[in-house]
């Protein structure tokens, strides 16, 4: 009892000091490198808690002398276990706060009627296409998988010299796959949309028997003896996977070890990250769709950079199993499509618990193609179209306005947005857990995380900073409550950006807080919120810059209200067509 009484008076110090919760173990520390022991002496205690400013009776030192030697025990006995990539921490986070308004009913998934298509004698014609297209060119027996799976792997090889978006080119995995799909559709067991699509998958997603290499030059050989949920499911649907494609390093921006992957926009430019590879290879037509992930941008991001209707899920919408980690509170896979509705066919297949991931939700994913989006409250955060600077962006994001309006989306609701707490991230914290096995063996040396700066602050503030997250999220839930979904314009025209990425765009890496001579923008602090708050959110390209880069706006909402920003983005695109256009510049 007696220790636990000082254990308790211990951290009553703590708590009445600025810097005492890291300064004392800091001290600790250096002390035991300066006598060369692995043990804490008596002397050490106490002289670092003089440095503190905490006074405490030689008993309650002798104490504390006990008590961190014991500990030192027991993480020397925890460094000592391997812990699988997939072993998350047993809690899990919720974008649900009080109050929150969800949809727990499981309505009929109506997809779109289907189109009137014609195989065209050309059958690369058809690289670009919806995925809602092809499908009806498979499900009518025009095409083949086969035929599908062999033009689309001829463009990524073709175009990868240029665009340097694949890692792992999966010729004969994906053949044998497409064989398959043509036996079952020919013998009349056609699972639906995505059956016979090739389809392409990042490069931190693993496929057993394959490379799955992080982006990183420490890791370009490593191979899981395991598939990730995603490619399970998406095989379940009948989809073809072609290819692995390129991660920024170790999931951040668009470098890798292969180089930069480029935009096919503009093949100068990098694609942007770290859903490099996904966002350059759909956008050029050399895969049906992609899977990429987003921790802070890394969806939306390239996305932008590369003219898709790249979608970026509530949290917990689709397991992680067999991904690389970043941060277990905000990592999200997505669809990268160049058509909304994709989307959401995609997410149909993926988009359920899976028994491994214990975050994902069993809300159901639902779908309703024939929404009436004028009858949606649909918001606007005005600030980000006042914000604009770059006149293509501004131009094309009031067009867009007015397209909706033409729609019959004729109120444009004011979003205010909540002044933040204070800056707050999970992400250096969580990846360094991830990554701390492999930091100890030497293998992160020339990596983004070879400084493991998440080591810098302790569990006391990393779990006040996700209450202080928690409080902003609440906020934002307040401020967003009286709307369906809402629309963010964006700078973002494609060009220049370090990393690869659009100025004004999401950041893929964990952000630095501004400092006091730069405060941020409403923008800028709503889109930080909305990524700690996990919601939903559609990048959507409304028009091109006099460079011909595409410029872009995001559709946001609440958790789990994906269907509306979906069919916000469709209804869009439908009367725009902007997602008709294809990158000339690519042949040139």
């Amino acid at each position: 009892m007696h220790l636990i009484d000082t254990r308790r008076r211990f951290m009553t110090h703590f708590a009445s000091i600025g810097l005492g919760s890291t300064l004392v173990p800091g001290v600790l520390w250096a002390r035991m490198q300066d006598a060369g022991t692995q043990t804490v002496t008596l002397a050490m205690v106490t002289d670092a808690l003089q440095m503190s400013g905490i006074d405490l009776d030689e008993e309650d030192r002798k104490a504390l002398v006990e008590n961190a030697n014991r500990n030192l025990t027991q993480i020397k006995e925890l460094r000592a276990v391997h812990i699988p990539n997939d072993v998350s921490p047993p809690f899990h986070f919720s974008p649900v706060v009080p109050g929150l308004n969800v949809d727990r009913t499981r309505h009929p998934f109506r997809i779109s009627k289907a189109p009137a298509v014609k195989r065209p004698a050309n059958l690369e014609d058809v690289a670009f296409w919806p995925v809602r297209h092809l499908a009806e060119l498979l499900r009518s027996k025009q095409v083949t998988s086969v035929e599908l799976t062999t033009m689309y792997l001829a463009r990524l090889h073709r175009y990868n010299g240029v665009l340097n978006n694949v890692v792992t080119f999966l010729d004969d995995y994906g053949l044998a796959e497409a064989k398959k799909a043509d036996a079952e559709i020919a013998a009349g067991r056609y699972k639906g949309p995505l059956h016979g699509i090739p389809w392409g998958a990042k490069d931190i997603i693993s496929v057993k028997g394959f490379k799955t290499t992080w982006g990183a030059e420490p890791f370009k050989e490593q191979a899981f003896d395991y598939d990730a949920s995603v490619i399970e499911m998406l095989r379940e649907a009948g989809a073809v996977l072609i290819a692995k494609l390129s991660t920024g390093q170790l999931a951040a921006g668009d470098n890798w070890f292969g180089g930069q992957t480029k935009s096919p926009w503009d093949p100068a430019q990098g694609s942007s990250g770290s859903s490099a590879g996904p966002g350059s290879a759909t956008s050029a037509g050399c895969v049906g769709f992609a899977i990429g992930t987003e921790t802070s941008g890394s969806i939306l991001s390239p996305s932008s950079r590369c003219g898709l209707a790249g979608l970026r899920p509530t949290f917990g919408r689709i397991s992680r199993y067999g991904v690389m980690a970043l941060s277990w509170t905000q990592d999200r896979l997505g669809p990268m499509c160049r058509y909304a509705e994709d989307c959401a066919l995609v997410m149909q297949a993926v988009a359920r618990p899976d028994g491994r991931d214990m975050s994902v939700s069993d809300l159901p994913f639902n779908w309703n193609a024939d929404l009436d989006v004028t009858k949606l409250k649909v918001g606007i955060i005005q600030s980000s179209f006042d914000e604009l600077t770059n006149a293509s962006a501004k131009a094309n994001a009031e067009a867009m306005l007015e397209t909706f309006r033409k729609l019959g989306v004729r109120t444009f609701i004011p979003i205010t947005v909540p002044e933040a707490v204070a800056n707050v991230s999970a992400i250096n914290v969580e990846s360094n857990v991830f990554f701390d096995e492999h930091q100890r063996a030497g293998r992160m040396k020339g990596t983004r995380s070879a400084r493991p700066t998440g080591r810098l602050i302790s569990a006391v503030d990393y779990l006040q900073s996700q209450r202080v997250r928690m409080m902003m999220m609440m906020e934002l839930a307040k401020a967003t409550a009286h709307v369906d979904a809402y629309i963010v314009a964006s700078n973002s025209t494609g060009v220049g950006g370090p990393g690869g990425r659009p100025p004004g765009a999401p950041a893929d890496t964990p952000a630095t807080p501004p400092p006091p001579e730069r405060p941020q923008t409403p923008t800028q602090r709503h889109s930080n919120m909305a990524n700690l708050a996990c919601y939903p959110a559609i990048n959507l390209p409304n028009g091109f810059a006099d460079t011909g880069t595409p410029t872009n706006a995001t559709i946001f909402a609440q958790p789990y209200r994906e269907m509306d920003i979906i069919a916000l983005a469709k209804a869009y695109q439908d009367a725009a067509g902007w997602h008709l256009k294809k990158p000339v510049r690519l042949d040139s």
